[in-house]
């Protein structure tokens, strides 16, 4: 799993990856102004409203929530970002591999961005749920990473595989090598915990959970082809 993490890691710096590099950074960058924006108007309008000790209270923490709200969308960000540019970066990545599934079957624009919305909605609760241990000292940081590590690993994991198999045998696929996954989701995580670096999340997992589901499902394959 290092070498393929290694290898997916290369494969971002390559000429197909970069040119989506720039699409997928400008419609990040997009969705994370859009949501910064909207939060700092609700904010002006409460410190407006506010005089004296509890203006300055809510200046210093209208810094604060829009870093930490930041913080709490890139997960979900990441996947609206996947369900428009996966296929195309799955296809770069299968290409290299030339793995043992062979080449998967790009999904329909709309139920990929589907899909994509879908597990979006999934990591704002679950991150939600995260962001208020984080008050629980001891558990805090390992929950936050842990939920994402989680989500990340079985999102990516699931549209790689959808190239290849339909959504009930993706299902038991993943429930079959579920530490397998989460393993990989933690790589995944590691990066997305990495300021600046995090913004190529949505180049390196693609890349990486290919390489990861590709042999996996060549092996189901073959598994029922000798029942």
């Amino acid at each position: 799993m290092i070498d393929d993490a290694l290898a997916a890691a290369e494969q971002i710096f390559t000429r197909p990856f970069r040119a989506v590099f720039w699409k997928s950074l400008g419609l990040t960058l997009l969705l994370l102004i859009f949501f910064a924006a909207g939060a700092g108007q609700i904010l002006a309008h409460m410190i407006h409203v506010s005089t004296g000790w509890l203006a300055s209270l809510l200046h210093i923490a209208t810094g604060f929530g829009l870093v930490l709200g930041v913080t709490f969308l890139l997960t979900p960000v990441s996947f609206v970002v996947a369900g428009f540019y996966f296929d195309e970066l799955a296809g770069h990545a299968e290409e290299t591999i030339a793995g043992p599934a062979g080449r998967g079957r790009p999904m329909e624009l709309t139920p990929a961005i589907w899909f994509g919305l879908k597990f979006a909605a999934l990591s704002l609760g679950v991150n939600a749920i995260a962001l208020v241990l984080l008050l629980v000292p001891g558990i805090n940081a390992v929950a936050f990473f842990g939920a994402n590590a989680y989500l990340l690993g079985r999102g990516y994991f699931e549209l790689a595989a959808l190239r290849y198999l339909p959504f009930e045998e993706v299902q038991r696929l993943r429930q079959t090598n579920q530490i397998r996954i989460f393993i990989a989701g933690c790589f995944v995580a590691g990066l997305l915990a990495v300021p600046f670096a995090n913004l190529l999340t949505p180049l390196f997992a693609p890349a990486f959970l290919v390489r990861l589901a590709n042999p996996l499902v060549a092996r189901k394959g073959l598994a029922q082809a000798r029942r």
